[in-house]
């Protein structure tokens, strides 16, 4: 009976592991795809911008 509870024990630890080592890897996947998403938003901001002086600039307009 004592090495079915260790066994258990044992199990219990493991999965655990498992558990907290996916949490982990999720939580940085997560991390560098909101890095990646602001700088991809930063590039369409500096590009909307540019547009916006060129479409200004063309019309007499500075905006």
């Amino acid at each position: 009976m004592a090495n079915q509870n260790q066994n258990n024990q044992n199990q219990g630890k493991v999965a655990q592991g498992i558990k907290n080592t996916a949490g982990a890897a999720f939580h940085t996947v997560h991390s560098a795809l909101e890095t990646t998403e602001d700088a991809a938003m930063s590039v369409v901001d500096g590009t909307a911008k540019a547009v916006k002086n060129v479409t200004g600039n063309q019309n007499g307009q500075n905006r």
